[in-house]
């Protein structure tokens, strides 16, 4: 048998009668995935514009789910008898009235945590198949997974406080699935061995999970978003309110209902499982309670050891600062999205003044403090351009010496970013000279103006949608400063005919194309 390896994402194999195979090879299998994402984002984006894509808003669209949760669950408390005898009636009294204010509420909590389900997986999945459970993304990753199990774990307790023939067949379960662990001197399934074991004092441990629990996902939640500039933990107002009439008209259309009151006498014959919150209970029904016990530990257990395995790779370049440049304005620490950025005493300047020191292990090497830093001025009349931060892959002063020598053309110059629309499909003309960016957040307003003084016809500045940036604000961050309302900005005296800004997606070049013909015929 003869294997050859080829360069790239696949090994030729040659099988004993010799026909060739194709086989995946390492992350051939992500990358296909991560294409596969991408397209269907797209799709979405074509239905509902790249703002209010859901699949761009997965985190905050979780956290929403979790508030409508808690603000449901507040409202169902009040009305729940906290005693096993009380618990069933209680709640069942609630949707006896279609469309009744209980109905909904019941409704929106059962359906909200459906959502919160969906959305996390969704999130993680998303996170995996972009790679962003390694390097400054670790520390979310890390924290986010166990967010997961304690999700798991509060839905649910949610079905026991109801106390239907349902909540038994969970509460039943559940006990078993736990007595397959060698922790317990008495297994908990005993406690559900005659109706009398079924006291207050164990549904008191009930309310506890289906609360307690919560509590500790919201603390989880808060680390989870530590390392991260202004998170965010709601999606847009349209795609919000969206979201939360639709679990209502779900919530109106198809009530939830409960189930017989729960009997220990009787084992219930059918039930109506909610598939998305507890397809553990028929997973370890179908294989037993320890073969599932490996089966989701492994899941973990894996989860949690991806940000490990593989190739390390090459190590990613920070921001590099240079104190002599670096006049402590804090604008590169207010604008990094991943709090890579802290001040420090200035080690060359009387007391008082600051510089700025970036943490290795958060830099994301977007190169957005580049294009925050005021000394990022290609108008200096130094023979090199040094900044006080700047990328040492991709450094501003190349990109001037760039412009220089383009000048004479007269091109139409497109500045873009590495992760939207491919600029070297666009240079079809002697009139077009593009420039990739980290990140459009990367590029100084001023490197436009510039670039228009030196013979440019017009500038094109090509960002990612802003909801579907790599870096989280790369685009927002460029489009205001050049629309004036952030430092530094594009001087008034720049004419807005000669300079457009357009969003593209990889994949959305034709926009750029349609840009570069205005300014051509402008």
């Amino acid at each position: 048998m003869r294997v050859r390896v080829e360069p790239g994402r696949t090994r030729l194999l040659t099988s004993p009668g010799g026909r060739p195979r194709r086989a995946l090879a390492p992350g051939a299998l992500r990358d296909a995935l991560a294409s596969a994402w991408r397209a269907l984002e797209r799709l979405f984006d074509s239905a509902f514009g790249s703002h209010l894509n859901p699949l761009r808003h997965l985190g905050a669209l979780a956290c929403l789910s979790f508030m409508l949760l808690a603000a449901s669950g507040s409202v169902l408390y009040a009305a729940l008898d906290t005693s096993a005898e009380g618990a069933h009636a209680s709640i069942d009294v609630l949707t006896r009235t279609p469309w009744s204010w209980g109905s909904l509420v019941r409704g929106l909590h059962r359906y909200a945590a459906d959502a919160f389900a969906v959305t996390i997986g969704l999130h993680l999945l998303r996170e995996w198949v972009h790679g962003h459970e390694r390097g400054f993304r670790r520390f979310s990753w890390l924290t986010g997974v166990p967010l997961v199990a304690l999700a798991g774990a509060a839905a649910i307790g949610g079905f026991w406080l109801n106390w239907d023939q349902l909540g038994q067949f969970s509460a039943v379960a559940t006990a078993e699935w736990l007595d397959a662990l060698p922790l317990f001197a008495t297994p908990l399934a005993a406690n559900f061995l005659t109706a009398a074991a079924v006291s207050d004092r164990l549904f008191s441990l009930f309310v506890f999970v289906h609360i307690g629990v919560p509590l500790l996902l919201v603390f989880g939640l808060w680390f989870h978003v530590q390392r991260l500039t202004r998170p965010a933990v709601l999606p847009p107002r349209a795609l919000g309110w969206g979201t939360v009439l639709t679990l209502l008209a779900l919530a109106g259309f198809a009530p939830v209902t409960s189930h017989g009151p729960a009997s220990l006498a009787s084992v219930p014959q059918v039930l109506r499982l909610d598939w998305m919150l507890l397809w553990l209970h028929p997973l370890a029904e179908a294989v037993s309670p320890a073969t599932a016990w490996l089966l989701v530990g492994s899941v973990f257990a894996l989860l949690l050891a991806l940000p490990f395995l593989g190739p390390r790779g090459a190590a990613r370049p920070v921001a590099v600062v240079d104190p002599g440049h670096c006049n402590g304005c804090r604008r590169c620490f207010a604008d990094c999205p991943y709090a890579a950025i802290t001040m420090a005493a200035h080690p060359q300047r009387p007391a008082g003044w600051e510089v700025a020191v970036v943490d290795a292990d958060l830099c994301a090497s977007c190169g957005i403090c580049a294009g925050a830093c005021p000394s990022s001025t290609p108008f200096r009349h130094s023979a090199a351009l040094v900044t006080g931060i700047d990328m040492p892959q991709r450094p501003l002063g190349a990109l001037r010496e760039r412009l220089r020598a383009a000048a004479a053309a007269r091109p139409i110059v497109v500045f873009g970013c590495d992760c939207g629309a491919r600029l070297d499909t666009l240079a079809h003309g002697h009139d077009v000279c593009t420039h990739g960016l980290l990140c459009t957040g990367q590029l100084p307003p001023s490197f436009v103006e510039f670039a228009l003084r030196h013979g440019a016809a017009g500038v094109v500045v090509v960002a990612c949608g802003e909801d579907a940036c790599a870096f989280r604000f790369g685009a927002r961050t460029a489009r205001e400063r050049l629309e004036g309302v952030r430092e530094p900005r594009l001087r008034a005296t720049v004419r807005p005919a000669d300079v457009t800004f357009v969003t593209a997606n990889r994949g959305d070049e034709a926009v750029v194309r349609d840009a570069i013909e205005r300014l051509r015929h402008a």
